[in-house]
């Protein structure tokens, strides 16, 4: 699960693969955005090939969030390869091949995971830049304010999530919809953008401080702050694990996307929509970049789930071998104030995929 690039990489390509491109078409800008040192300044928006023109202009009129936009991008992989971690697909990325290859180019479950993450952590990581002022175009929100019904005083930095969640549906989903909303790949990706941001937006947490003597709480203020990045993350594993199958429906004049079982109540704004079953990920595709197959994997023997042995490796059984780990143990606090530990030496049996 490497994420490499040349000496200058953004890890850009990763994040804005999965979610920037148009459908059938090549990311030959996010080789560009990856290969860039620094997004500075508005030549180098005119310079990542492969951008439509709308999103140039936002680049250019933005140049000071795409650094936020880059970090977003690495959250987004971080997030996915731990989300993943225990799946036969796990968000494997190879420098020799675009990220995630194939499996996100097709109608997967897989890929409608991948586009909600990825619009979520770029709305995730620009609220971010907001509220810890590095943004001169955004900062708190300041429409929270006042007392709440509760009896609380509003104040602190409330997370500005309506400028990030804005900021990702321009520059997200501009590609999309520069096209027209009627492909149902394009409107599946729409859906799973959404999906990604309310994520965040329908979790939203109320954070407080007390003052007063003595630590009492005569007086509270508080302010709204967004879920950590891995409950989000969490969130919408949830959502692909319970992810509706659906295809396109003309109803009147608007063409719109409905579970294809009828026996199955209609998905949410909340809910990941997906168009193609997944392949089962056993084996190595040469012809799809980014199936790479089991073998090699670690798995848990002793697991029914979709960690151990027998399911990760599609029935081919697996090697056993003993290893030596090296551990902390024995720890003990000092006064003041480090804690010290020994170096314990075990051997454990690690297994691996034929």
């Amino acid at each position: 699960m490497n994420v490499t690039g040349g000496p200058h990489c953004l890890c850009l390509r990763c994040l804005l693969y999965c979610l920037c491109y148009g459908v059938n078409e090549k990311p030959t800008y996010l080789a560009k955005l990856s290969s860039v040192g620094s997004i500075s300044d508005e030549e180098t928006c005119e310079k990542l090939r492969g951008l439509i023109q709308r999103q140039v202009q936002i680049c250019k009129r933005n140049v000071e969030v795409m650094d936020a936009v880059r970090r977003g991008a690495q959250l987004a992989i971080d997030e996915c390869q731990f989300q993943f971690r225990n799946r036969r697909w796990n968000c494997s990325t190879l420098e020799s091949v675009p990220l995630f290859g194939k499996v996100v180019t097709q109608g997967t479950r897989e890929a409608a995971f991948v586009y909600a993450l990825s619009a979520a952590s770029v709305a995730f990581a620009v609220t971010r830049a907001c509220s810890s002022g590095e943004l001169d175009k955004c900062g708190c929100d300041r429409n929270v304010h006042g007392v709440s019904p509760e009896g609380f005083q509003w104040s602190g930095c409330s997370d500005n999530i309506a400028y990030g969640v804005a900021f990702s549906q321009s520059f997200v989903d501009i590609r999309e919809r520069s096209k027209g909303q009627s492909s149902n790949r394009a409107l599946m990706n729409l859906h799973n953008n959404e999906a990604g941001r309310k994520a965040i937006l329908n979790n939203m947490r109320v954070e407080c401080k007390c003052h007063g003597v003595s630590g009492s709480c005569e007086v509270k203020t508080c302010w709204k702050a967004m879920p950590p990045f891995r409950k989000v993350g969490n969130i919408i594993k949830e959502k692909f694990d319970g992810a509706t199958e659906v295809e396109l429906r003309k109803v009147g004049t608007t063409k719109v996307l409905v579970p294809r079982n009828s026996q199955f109540k209609p998905h949410t704004d909340e809910d990941l929509v997906y168009l193609d079953p997944s392949p089962d990920f056993c084996e190595h595709d040469p012809r799809s970049p980014g199936i790479l197959g089991t073998a090699g994997r670690f798995c848990n023997k002793t697991s029914k789930a979709i960690d151990g042995c027998e399911l990760m490796c599609c029935g081919r059984g697996f090697h056993t071998e003993e290893v030596e780990v090296v551990d902390r143990c024995s720890c003990k606090f000092h006064w003041c104030c480090y804690v010290k530990c020994k170096q314990c030496r075990k051997m454990v049996e690690m297994h691996t995929c034929r």
